[in-house]
């Protein structure tokens, strides 16, 4: 098989190992990547902010505030700012009030008046947000300062119906929703990037190589000495002191076209799914393979025994076990010294193990030191 060399789009390759659980995803010779893809420019981030707020306005799916104390403190404690005061000594249900969080991500240079998305997650016993309405809600961020204020209906993907007899049927998670643009920014969070004489852009995977490459095309571009690699991550360019021409400078190199270096070769097992990705440049030396499985069947029957009809005995229940042990005879499999992608995919498809065997071969060749890659388990 051959594989494309263009610029233009990046080959991936699929293959399935036994199952369809296991998949080897094959990425030829890297593209160039704008600058802007690759890495984001220190003291420019994002930043969260959470709140506690309640919704109201639920079809009797609300807390139970028996078990929920926290629920009516904060409806009295709403109430009171409202000029409704309600005796401590008075119960009350509120089957249609939810006691919920509120978190959202607050974008760099978020400014006054502009809108962002929440997500509204219930804290009590709820058993559905749908159809509600959040109250005003103060979101703070790490340092306990307000920067926005929640409220809005809210939207809920899930639902759940329930029957006279207990039955249930939930779809999705009714307990969690968003509101879009349910936010009003109103504190703008100070940023770094106009200050200092130089703009640091930190790499997203860390690579020496691409470090290099970034700051060689930069220099290329701009002049010699603009542009410094500190370290594997960072890279340090000269840029003006004022602001206008800052942002056009930004412009300018967030859209440096840079080849970023090759990923050391990796092979990522995921235990959990049963999928297994083989990256680049994995190789593997000279070796013999075997697989067989051993099965441990047991069987948990019941005989009653029965006493002799003249007998002086009782009836009794008796357990049996049956044990069945069975072992498969492979054979072994030499695997030669291969070096591409679709000669490792051969050599294993040749043991025909399920992928939880397959990846306990893998994790055996690493150790014996035939597998040349890193083995990551997920």
């Amino acid at each position: 098989m051959q594989y494309s060399k263009s610029k233009i789009s990046i080959d991936k390759l699929v293959r399935v190992i036994a199952t369809v659980f296991l998949s080897l995803i094959f990425l030829p010779n890297a593209q160039a990547e704008r600058l802007k893809d690759i890495a984001s420019i220190a003291g420019v981030r994002d930043n969260p902010i959470i709140g506690y707020g309640l919704i109201v306005g639920l079809d009797g799916t609300g807390d139970q505030t028996t078990q929920t104390p926290f629920t009516t403190q904060a409806f009295r404690s709403m109430l009171k700012q409202l000029g409704v005061v309600i005796p401590d000594d008075v119960a009350f249900q509120l089957k249609n009030v939810a006691a919920v969080t509120v978190h959202a991500t607050l974008p760099a240079f978020a400014k006054p008046g502009q809108k962002v998305d929440i997500t509204v997650s219930s804290v009590g016993n709820a058993g559905s947000l749908r159809g509600g309405s959040l109250l005003l809600t103060p979101l703070r961020g790490a340092d306990g300062q307000v920067y926005a204020l929640a409220q809005g209906e809210l939207v809920v993907g899930g639902f759940g119906v329930s029957g006279a007899d207990g039955s249930s049927i939930t779809v999705n998670i009714p307990s969690a929703g968003r509101i879009p643009n349910g936010a009003i920014v109103e504190r703008s969070i100070a940023s770094g990037f106009s200050e200092g004489t130089h703009l640091t852009f930190n790499l997203k995977r860390a690579d020496f190589t691409t470090a290099r490459r970034v700051a060689e095309n930069i220099n290329e571009l701009l002049g010699p000495n603009i542009a410094r690699a500190a370290d594997a991550v960072s890279i340090h360019v000269t840029a003006p002191v004022d602001p206008n021409q800052r942002v056009a400078y930004m412009s300018l190199l967030e859209n440096v076209e840079v080849t970023p270096g090759e990923a050391p070769a990796r092979i990522i097992i995921n235990s959990r799914t049963g999928t297994i990705v083989v990256g680049e440049h994995v190789s593997v030396r000279p070796g013999a393979v075997t697989h067989g499985s051993l099965s441990v069947t047991i069987r948990e029957t019941t005989q009653v025994s029965q006493p002799n009809p003249l007998g002086d005995g009782q009836t009794v229940v008796v357990p049996q076990s049956e044990l069945e042990v069975t072992q498969e005879n492979n054979r072994m499999f030499a695997i030669d010294s291969v070096t591409t992608l679709d000669e490792i995919v051969r050599a294993v498809n040749q043991v025909g193990a399920a992928p939880g065997d397959l990846m306990a071969i893998l994790e055996a060749l690493k150790q014996a030191g035939a597998l040349q890659a890193d083995l990551i388990v997920i």
